[in-house]
């Protein structure tokens, strides 16, 4: 082959002249053959959900030396001349004057021999899955998305912190959390019965974070507005279809932000993400729309054009148990809202995106503030229809009374978390946050229904392959 620049399909495919001389590489998809003596091959290399064809006369020597090694699955680099295609189906075409094959793959063991398998046994071959069309999509999607949250804060002027994934805190106070140790776990150092974590690695005991969401609020109250975007992780041992073990979290704080202030983020945040990915995943998601989810482009655009529903905490469970329907999960006061609740009143009663705020105090973790009375907190979550909850947020307690006493009514040890204190002890101020589950908006953009089949390696309970 002569040196040529590589062009990808996404961008043949999208040419308007012919060309004398292209350069293409990728996997073949698949392979026909015709009595006329030409093969015709479909190329994709992962640019965009369509292939390209490229077209072989058996009398050509680059045909004829590697015949049986152009089976689906295989790698290959293509030199020829783009033209427009004869047939229905595609613009351009390729006439392949040159052939290499880089890598083989067995057409009796290749495991993509079928165009549709089910996701069940994708998640088997994850280290193969991306070389199909949903998974292409799904993968394409999410990285448009992961680009829309940066330029959305970006653009905003926040500035994007790094926090760490190795913890002594328990933001959520569930104690669901991975621990991180480098002690023999045969023979660890014991006193009395008790492991002597000052003999660990970091001198005391510590985990796989939760949440960026305390670290945060430091570099909040010094550069006003910050967020992560990074993995978190908790030993939940939850085999349902809107959990993982590891996954990505959206987390902003905001100082001098009141919990309106953080609803009106949350909801341009997320009409943003919509609306961008209406404008740049348009191919991904009409083919969402017709092989995974019906109705999922207009139900996009109901959420870029609609106003979000706010309701507090007391007014949802007062619909809710008005509404006669038949929960599993009894609804009371003092409840925490499940998906069944949450999807009721955003899909049935309000038919729109709602944000439940203003939620009882003792349901919810320390950091958040009290209302007048004590009764209840500012939080605030963010529920889609056909999903549920997709951000959870709060203002946080400014003040150091009344958060070193939420501490001790939680059972934590303020002397754990002097440092968080110490924000209010010096120049504290009023500010607010919130958390988006990557894989959840991903999850919810693309229709998927099972959480496991947006990220591109699962882990779950008893699974941590590839």
């Amino acid at each position: 082959m002569t040196h040529t620049k590589r062009s990808k399909v996404k961008k043949l495919l999208s040419s308007s002249e012919e060309k004398s001389h292209v350069l293409l590489k990728g996997w073949v998809r698949t392979r026909r053959d015709s009595k006329g003596g030409f093969s015709f091959l479909e190329i994709n290399d992962g640019s965009c959900m369509k292939n390209i064809q490229v077209i072989l006369n058996h009398s050509d020597p680059c045909f004829l030396e590697n015949d049986d090694k152009l089976t689906t699955g295989s790698c290959v680099a293509v030199e020829g001349r783009l033209v427009r295609s004869q047939g229905s189906g595609q613009a351009m075409e390729v006439q392949v004057e040159h052939l290499r094959v880089y890598g083989t793959a067995d057409r009796e063991k290749y495991p993509l021999q079928k165009k549709r398998h089910s996701f069940e046994f994708l998640r088997e071959i994850a280290h193969l899955r991306p070389r199909t069309n949903t998974f292409g999509a799904v993968m394409r999607v999410r990285n448009r998305l992961a680009y829309s949250i940066h330029r959305f804060f970006q653009d905003r002027g926040f500035i994007y912190l790094h926090t760490p994934i190795i913890t002594t805190s328990d933001c959520e106070g569930a104690g669901e959390m991975f621990q991180v140790t480098t002690l023999d776990l045969a023979q660890p150092p014991m006193n009395q019965g008790k492991v002597i974590y000052e003999e660990d690695f970091f001198g005391e005991k510590t985990h796989l974070t939760v949440s960026g969401q305390l670290e945060g609020e430091v570099y909040a109250l010094a550069f006003s507005e910050i967020y992560t975007f990074g993995p978190t992780f908790r030993a939940e041992n939850s085999n349902t279809s809107r959990h993982l073990a590891e996954f990505w979290m959206v987390e902003p704080e905001m100082a001098f932000c009141e919990l309106d202030d953080n609803m009106d983020l949350a909801e341009e945040f997320v009409r943003f993400l919509f609306r961008d990915a209406l404008e740049h995943c348009a191919e991904d998601l009409e083919f969402f729309d017709q092989r995974i989810y019906k109705g999922l482009i207009e139900n996009h655009r109901q959420i870029v054009d609609c106003t979000f529903e706010r309701v507090t905490y007391t007014d949802a469970i007062h619909i809710l148990d008005k509404s006669n329907e038949p929960f599993v999960y009894n609804v009371e006061w003092g409840c925490n809202l499940q998906s069944e609740h949450e999807r009721y009143l955003s899909e049935q009663y309000f038919r729109k995106p709602v944000i439940v705020y203003n939620y009882p105090e003792e349901i919810k973790p320390f950091y958040m503030k009290i209302n007048e009375g004590g009764e209840t907190v500012r939080a605030m979550d963010v529920l889609l229809p056909h999903l549920g909850e997709i951000i959870g947020g709060s203002q946080r307690e400014d003040d150091y009374e009344i958060l070193g006493n939420r501490m001790k009514k939680k059972d934590l040890k303020p002397e754990n978390y002097s440092w968080y204190l110490d924000l209010r002890r010096y120049g504290s101020a009023p500010h607010s946050g919130f958390g988006l589950g990557f894989e959840r908006l991903v999850q919810f953009v693309t229709g998927m229904e099972n959480i496991r089949d947006v990220i591109p390696f699962p882990r779950t309970p008893k699974h941590a392959k590839f």
